[in-house]
């Protein structure tokens, strides 16, 4: 019987679910240090491996990561690299910042206040190429999307939604509304890994005006 926490995601890639953030992460390193996928994806609930099917069937790579998965993942890691990244708040920098501060009732600098106050966590990388989906924002500030998408948001915007903060690796279209820029270039082309930011990384913003 498949393990309900497996499932398949097209032809050539398996889905673990895993809620946990911590757990997760540490599912991740466990997968990529077997050498036996071709990439490991950590979603913001779920681990997606992708095997090659030139070498395994769907059943055998299915049976495969369920017998890795009885292996108990490694404990999360107690120390996490933290990015401190200046950020240019509200302007040209942030368009949507003020808009934010009247939908909300909370002042501009009361919501800059609360983004400083505590270090975000990169739960993933998605949507466009280095695009950082980052928690610890509180819930309750409903902010949502732009009705009409930006057909192209300069590298380096900080974007919020409900419960999310987004970060801009690369210049590309995009439906955040933005509070924030920050001239910390996040790609490297000639490095191994070319986005500076990584699930599991804590980035703190600072506010770039007051230093």
């Amino acid at each position: 019987m498949n393990d309900p926490a497996i499932t398949f995601c097209g032809d050539d890639a398996l889905r673990l679910s895993a809620p946990d953030r911590d757990g997760r992460l540490a599912r991740a390193r466990q997968l990529r240090t077997t050498g036996d996928w071709l990439e490991v994806v950590p979603g913001r609930r779920d681990v997606t491996v992708q095997f090659d099917p030139l070498r395994h069937t769907p059943t055998e790579a299915l049976a495969y990561l369920s017998h890795t998965l009885a292996t108990p993942a490694p404990p999360p890691s107690r120390t996490r690299e933290t990015v401190e990244l200046p950020v240019h708040f509200g302007g040209k920098n942030g368009p949507d910042l003020a808009d934010i501060s009247n939908r909300t009732g909370l002042s501009e600098a009361e919501l800059v206040s609360r983004l400083l106050s505590e270090p975000l966590q990169i739960d993933m990388l998605g949507f466009t190429p280095g695009f950082a989906y980052m928690s610890g924002l509180d819930d309750m500030i409903e902010i949502p999307r732009l009705l009409q998408p930006r057909q192209q948001v300069p590298a380096g915007s900080i974007g919020l939604i409900t419960g999310q903060c987004g970060l801009y690796a690369l210049a590309g279209p995009g439906g955040w509304p933005i509070i924030g820029r920050t001239r910390v270039s996040l790609f490297d082309p000639v490095s191994d890994k070319p986005f500076r930011l990584q699930p599991g990384m804590q980035v703190r913003l600072v506010d770039a005006a007051a230093s």
